[in-house]
């Protein structure tokens, strides 16, 4: 399949598509359309338009142009806000096209119109109330459900257009050529599961579509979610024994008052929990309860209970619908995300599992309040993700930390919800890992992996452990002569915000070169490094010279 010879640029007002655009234009050498001017040039000014024949028709003559637009060849095609709301109009920029939203904050947006002289007369109501943030929050939250069914999205507010240009081009190579090859995938929202609060919603091979709902408060909805899913003929519910002492009533509560018919079972907490032969008493207790195919496996709780509860879900009768509720940071941006379930062996971490997609996720950011401190070491999945893929995301860390730590809601949300989007992007991509852009995510987990199999995943919690192996990975790339050391101080700096260790002691360095040399990325008895060029530029190497991970291991261990 090729790539799509169309780029549609969408969004709420205020997010740049018309800067953007023509800038997108010339890199590619490809024709700028606007259907907002095309629009002008045939029926005058649209603010004209709104007062004398009213926003229907204006979207009637949208509609139009927007036809005519899609029927170029090698075009950039800028749409306005709402051309989005329409399915038959989705369903034209999905018919060759990338289709691309450029996601703001409200308070940008509102400082963005602000500034803009040339903002249309029939975009002067958003302004012209005693709120016009609430207004602008209002008006986006409505559109939110098809914006979030965009093929990518790029958070606009702390980059330059050059930059949101070169987002785009990136994520229009490193996507798989089959993820636009649907012309019905931005479907109308209304088809299920959909929710307007969707951080992302994941297209794969192996599945039709899935949506991430990351919202405050989101937990008391979860039976009826499940009901619009058409996932609630019966419920077994995995969790495990902390997670179930804080919010079990709360999820029984939620799933009773939908009439949802439900069992749970309960398994200690902790990584030493997440192996065959929990797998295997879980089987009994299934075939006790006389599961079969239709039911739904949900789990509920952090990393070890999604990827225990989800290698469950893939591999009793063949593979049950799951639903993956996660309570902590890790599985909300990274264990819940993506497909990926598995149970530890002796000897190496997540070694025995498989590729099996959920039917939904549901996270609310809400349920974090009930974790102890040291459980919030899962930002470092995030902020891995900043590393990886996108600068502003990391500014983002830097500047909000504290009020991410306090978990502010609105700050919490976001950040869960941008690292969510990130994942869901390389997912999509590269579903089972085949092209090398998924292997991408395992930056820093290649020595996070064997800390952690070296002490029996008993000393450390994975985020801490990722947090010392993505400095270990930062200081090969240095060694490789890949990475400034700008960016190994802004790195560290980060991680310490979040209350990270970049190193440890006390460890068996024999030990852990052993486990490495176990890791699932090995090669042909070569380890593949995930290591960086420079934030947002992650690449895979098996040429790692020993001499290079020793020196690197020398400043964690």
């Amino acid at each position: 399949m090729s790539l799509p010879t169309r780029i549609v640029l969408t969004g709420f007002s205020g997010t740049g598509k018309s800067t953007v655009g023509p800038l997108l234009a010339k890199a590619l050498g490809w024709e700028l359309v606007d259907t907002d001017s095309m629009v002008e040039e045939q029926h005058g000014p649209i603010g004209d338009i709104f007062r004398k024949r009213g926003e229907a028709h204006f979207r009637e003559l949208e509609a139009d142009a927007l036809r005519e637009a899609c029927s170029r060849e090698n075009a950039v095609i800028v749409g306005g806000g709402g051309v989005v709301i329409s399915s038959k109009c989705r369903r034209l920029m999905a018919d060759g096209g990338f289709v691309v939203c450029l996601e703001a904050r409200p308070d940008t947006i509102l400082h963005r119109l602000r500034e803009d002289r040339d903002v249309e007369s029939f975009l002067r109501p958003l302004l012209d109330t005693p709120d016009p943030l609430t207004r602008i929050r209002e008006l986006k939250a409505a559109r939110q459900s098809v914006y979030v069914l965009c093929d990518w999205t790029v958070h606009v507010d702390a980059l330059a257009p050059e930059q949101v240009v070169e987002e785009i081009v990136r994520a229009r190579d490193r996507l798989a050529p089959g993820s636009f090859s649907d012309p019905d995938r931005l479907a109308n929202a209304a088809k299920g599961s959909i929710a307007s609060d969707s951080a992302a919603v994941i297209r794969t091979s192996s599945s039709s579509y899935y949506p991430v709902i990351v919202r405050w408060g989101a937990l008391g909805g979860l039976g009826r979610s499940l009901r619009d899913a058409q996932l609630a003929r019966r419920v077994y519910v995995i969790s495990d024994e902390q997670v179930w002492h804080h919010i079990g009533d709360e999820v029984e509560a939620s799933l009773s008052a939908a009439e949802v018919p439900f069992e749970s079972y309960i398994v200690p907490p902790g990584e030493a929990t997440k192996t065959l032969d929990t797998a295997s008493e879980i089987y009994d207790w299934l075939i006790e309860k006389k599961s079969e195919r239709g039911h739904t496996i949900v789990t509920v709780g952090g990393g070890m209970v999604t990827d225990l509860g989800g290698y469950v879900a893939a591999t009793f009768a063949r593979g049950l619908p799951l639903v993956h509720v996660p309570t902590s940071v890790l599985g909300m941006v990274d264990a819940a995300i993506g497909g990926k379930v598995a149970v530890n062996h002796a000897r190496a971490k997540n070694m025995i599992g498989a590729f099996y997609q959920p039917k939904m996720v549901l996270a609310d950011p809400a349920v974090l309040r009930t974790l102890p401190e040291r459980e919030h070491s899962g930002w470092a999945e995030a902020i891995k993700h900043a590393m990886i893929a996108d600068e502003g995301y990391l500014r983002f860390f830097e500047d909000n930390a504290e009020g991410i730590l306090k978990l502010d809601p609105e700050v919490t949300t976001e950040a869960i919800s941008r690292s969510v989007a990130i994942k869901a992007g390389v997912v999509m991509a590269d579903e089972k890992e085949t092209t090398g852009r998924r292997a991408t995510l395992n930056y820093g987990h290649t020595l996070a992996h064997a800390i952690e199999s070296t002490t029996n995943y008993e000393r450390f919690r994975h985020g801490e452990a990722d947090a010392i192996g993505m400095m270990c990975a930062a200081e090969i790339s240095r060694g490789m002569g890949l990475l400034a050391e700008d960016v190994i101080v802004r790195q560290k700096a980060v991680l310490e915000k979040f209350k990270l260790p970049t190193s440890a002691d006390g460890l068996d360095r024999e030990k852990i070169m052993a486990a490495i040399a176990l890791d699932k990325k090995v090669r042909a008895n070569k380890v593949r490094w995930v290591l960086l060029e420079g934030i947002g530029s992650a690449v895979l190497r098996d040429d790692v010279p020993a001499e290079v991970v020793e020196a690197a291991l020398d400043t964690v261990l």
